[in-house]
């Protein structure tokens, strides 16, 4: 069985600071889908600034202000610690990557992220990956592109992904869609 990576299904990037389209719909689907692939292993990224972190307007950088560790935005939803029904695939301390925490980097990709005991998610992950979450554009594309050149396989199910833009999210999956060991379903 594939392994699932669940991307930043944080509540900022859900109804928050960095509201996403399409992201409601892709957290239920991501939900439902792990439920029905009960032995699959599943992964969260997740994204864990400080509040001096260089990707905030503030600071210079380009988005407002986001999953601050320790704050609601920062959280991933809920939903899937109550709503996935084997609680191995839930959320947890070994199975949360935490990226972003470095204030001086811009990490969108989760391939370097550390769960909390500092392993990081490319020494632990397998060669087969459905990947899930948001954006689209950006924390999808850049985890797709690392999770590649390692020489991993990659599945992308498009209708569990939410997206800054619609149109950026069509062209991504296009551009993503095009590259060898990449399959969108």
């Amino acid at each position: 069985m594939k392994e699932i990576l669940v991307i930043d299904c944080q509540y900022d990037f859900i109804n928050g600071s960095l509201a996403c389209g399409h992201s409601e719909e892709a957290v239920k689907n991501i939900i439902g889908f792990i439920n029905a692939n009960p032995d699959a292993e599943v992964y969260y990224s997740a994204d864990n600034h400080s509040l001096n972190h260089c990707s905030y307007i503030k600071n210079g950088g380009t988005w407002p202000v986001h999953c601050n560790a320790g704050t609601h935005g920062a959280e991933i939803h809920e939903a899937f610690t109550n709503d996935i029904k084997n609680p191995s695939q839930r959320p947890n301390e070994k199975t949360i990557y935490f990226k972003g925490e470095n204030d001086n980097v811009e990490e969108y990709s989760a391939f370097e992220a550390k769960n909390a005991a500092g392993k990081k998610l490319c020494d632990v992950i397998g060669n087969d990956i459905i990947i899930t979450g948001i954006a689209t554009e950006f924390c999808v594309r850049e985890s797709v592109l690392a999770f590649l050149k390692s020489g991993r396989n990659i599945e992308i199910k498009a209708d569990m992904l939410g997206w800054v833009d619609e149109e950026g999210h069509r062209k991504t999956l296009q551009e993503l869609g095009g590259l060898k060991g990449v399959k969108i379903s």
